[in-house]
């Protein structure tokens, strides 16, 4: 520490402004830059503690110092900002030099998302059946008891009912168990004739390598006359054809639905030889029309329900349909 009080006459001051300039020079640092500057001009530096001893002395020989001190503090500051820039200039320059840009290099490849294979099952059905005069409606995830299952001829007994198979809200609401609730509030507020689609997620308690508790349908009506079971049969096995080639084998086989009558199950066959259930279809039982007051001498009707994930898997190659909902990224990438 240099003592003030021993260095206020002039030859001192030049020293004092060379002990200065000679810091200054020697840092490369911007941080003890700053330090060196409030040591020296700060405002609690040298020069400042140096007027304060300057009060002591009287007037004539105060200005004449003061006058030095001030001098010798812009000498000093001027010092500070040009070494200041000058660090800040390097800086700046290393900086351009890091970061700088190799234009031989390969370009940076931007990965783009794409549809999930459950949204292009979807798509391609909703293309094929709009291609035929089908018009897409959307339905309500949570629904009614009378539109899940009473409005559809399900008996009050009916084992889909339970709690051990489906998932209730309240005692009249739950989420719905299948897409033919859709059929019911078309059929309402619609006048026949009509073809609709609707597709959507459904909720089931169930979950193995062919079933998970959420998954897609795809629900599909039409209301005219003299709609009959050759024109069903005809349209889904047009659509399996188109979506999954000419060469698959298809078993059309009789079942039972509470809301079609007569009705049938279409199965495909898959790589490993098993049959695959893909869709449930049939005409619309009698009982459905009445309870939506449509007349069922004059007009018939069709409807099928198609397993969204069943066709993703045949169309895939996949042996497990939960492969579809586990979001791995590496497992989704290979559908682009």
């Amino acid at each position: 520490m240099i003592r003030i009080s021993y260095h206020l006459n002039i030859l001192n001051i030049k020293y004092l402004i060379n002990t200065a300039k000679i810091a200054i020079k020697k840092c490369n640092n911007i941080k003890k830059l700053e330090l060196i500057k409030t040591y020296w001009i700060g405002k609690t530096g040298f020069f400042s503690k140096a007027n304060i001893i300057l009060n002591t002395l009287i007037p004539y020989s105060r200005i004449i110092k003061n006058d030095i001190l001030k001098n010798a503090n812009l000498i000093i500051k001027n010092m500070y900002l040009s070494k200041k820039e000058n660090l800040e200039n390097k800086k700046i320059k290393s900086k351009i030099f890091k970061d700088s840009i190799d234009v031989s290099l390969p370009g940076t490849k931007n990965i783009l998302g794409s549809l999930h294979p459950i949204s292009s099952i979807i798509l391609y059905a909703e293309d094929f059946f709009q291609s035929l005069g089908f018009s897409v409606v959307i339905g309500n995830e949570i629904e009614s008891s009378y539109y899940n299952f009473d409005a559809l001829n399900i008996p009050k007994n009916h084992p889909s009912r339970t709690k051990h198979d489906t998932f209730w809200i309240n005692n009249s609401c739950l989420l719905r168990t299948q897409t033919s609730g859709v059929q019911i509030r078309v059929m309402e507020s619609h006048t026949p004739p009509f073809k609709i689609i609707s597709s959507g997620r459904v909720y089931r308690r169930d979950y193995d390598k062919t079933h998970t508790p959420m998954f897609h349908q795809m629900e599909g009506l039409i209301i005219d006359c003299d709609v009959n079971f050759s024109n069903l049969k005809s349209i889904l096995y047009n659509f399996c054809y188109h979506l999954l080639g000419k060469k698959i084998k298809i078993r059309f086989r009789p079942t039972y639905f509470p809301f079609t009558q007569p009705s049938a199950e279409i199965d495909i066959m898959n790589k490993h030889g098993k049959w695959i259930e893909v869709l449930g279809c049939g005409l619309v039982h009698a009982n459905v029309l009445k309870n939506i007051a449509k007349n069922s001498n004059k007009y018939s009707g069709l409807a099928f329900g198609i397993g969204i994930e069943r066709l993703a898997m045949l169309y895939y190659k996949l042996s497990d349909v939960r492969l579809l909902f586990m979001n791995n990224l590496r497992f989704l990438k290979q559908f682009k």
